[in-house]
């Protein structure tokens, strides 16, 4: 299933895409960390049904609603990996060399409200670098405490596309990386949140990166060097991952920081960051 939140006169509520291609509202959870949180199995099997029901009635259309981020408020900061990607590594090597770690690099990443598909990018003028990271992210459904990597993916509720947005000049003036991408606006999330079961193998999607039509991202989950189950069992181990938990999995080479002249984001460009099966989340700089 296809999990949104949408704002219709003023109001945002959870939404799942019926087999019309509409969007059905849900009205039995305020929001979506509601919705993660409480939902049963047997809710979910009724909703299924809902989905395929062609008498289904007050159906919406994409065009009657504004798409917020599937998660408009996380209850927690987001999860990062950072350097996930080999290629990326080798990209920024010459401002901080990661070639020999040889264990996952996590931080974490303030979003008070989290952008969606649409929405503007904020171009502070304190703000020098701006940069983009395309992303695959990871939602827990429930609990989770010191999991196995055989068991890891039962915990996923679902998949999303993140941009995580990156003030390249904070980042490394303050040294840790929390401050450079934590600004308000700075976390893009969407267009919605896909269950496991409409992916399949998630370490075979390609990922990309345009930015007013050139291509800048191009790769693959396949080459992530950390996995999600790996992740998880790791960052459970002693650390519980509560429901609604975003896990922000890293981002492939191509980014602005990687150029030998870099190409930071400017007002006015288009960014349009990809994951295949789940979408393409949309979003212009101020």
């Amino acid at each position: 299933m296809r999990f949104y939140t949408v704002e219709t006169d003023g109001k945002q509520m959870p939404a799942v895409m019926h087999k019309s291609g509409k969007l059905l509202p849900i009205n039995d959870f305020a929001d979506m960390n509601e919705l993660i949180e409480f939902m049963t199995a047997e809710q979910l099997k009724q909703l299924n049904a809902l989905c395929n029901d062609e008498k289904a009635d007050k159906l919406l259309a994409f065009g009657e609603v504004k798409l917020c981020a599937p998660i408009p408020f996380p209850k927690q900061d987001l999860i990062c990996l950072g350097v996930n990607y080999s290629e990326h590594i080798e990209e920024t090597k010459d401002i901080e060399d990661f070639a020999g770690k040889t264990d996952a690099v996590y931080f974490s990443k303030r979003a008070n409200y989290a952008i969606g598909d649409g929405e503007f990018i904020p171009n502070y003028d304190f703000v020098d670098s701006l940069d983009y990271e395309a992303e695959l992210g990871a939602v827990i459904g429930r609990d989770c405490k010191n999991v196995s990597e055989e068991n890891a993916l039962d915990y996923i509720f679902g998949y999303t596309v993140i941009n995580d947005i990156s003030a390249r000049n904070l980042q490394f003036k303050h040294k840790q990386w929390f401050y450079g991408k934590s600004l308000d606006g700075y976390t893009a999330m969407g267009p919605c949140i896909v269950t496991a079961d409409e992916i399949g193998d998630i370490n075979s999607l390609r990922i990309s990166c345009s930015v007013n039509g050139e291509l800048r991202q191009n790769s693959s989950t396949a080459l992530m060097i950390t996995k999600i189950p790996q992740a998880i069992c790791e960052l459970s181990l002693g650390f519980t991952l509560r429901s609604g938990t975003i896990i922000s999995t890293g981002t492939p080479g191509g980014v602005a920081l990687g150029m030998a002249e870099p190409k930071w984001l400017k007002s006015g460009d288009e960014v349009i960051c990809e994951v295949e099966k789940i979408g393409r989340l949309r979003n212009i700089v101020s």
